[in-house]
């Protein structure tokens, strides 16, 4: 479904309703898309932190100066 953003303001609440029941709405300004309005997804997969542990190496010199060189191709 696709309204004009006009009638998003008018009718936000109507729209809302229609989301949360699954469909999904396209708002258009001038008749061109330019936002969605989606479900939200609760069944979103919680993060558990450290499962990446021993898997990533960083350098010892990872913080070190970049030679003057690779500096140098940065800055111009």
């Amino acid at each position: 479904m696709q309204v004009n953003v006009h009638e998003a303001k008018t009718h936000l609440s109507r729209l809302l309703a229609k989301v949360e029941s699954g469909q999904e709405i396209t708002i258009a300004k001038a008749g061109k898309p330019v936002a969605r309005l989606i479900p939200v997804d609760h069944n979103v997969v919680k993060r558990i932190p450290g499962t990446a542990k021993g898997e990533i190496i960083i350098a010892d010199q990872f913080d070190d100066p970049l030679p003057n060189d690779l500096l140098r191709a940065f800055e111009s």
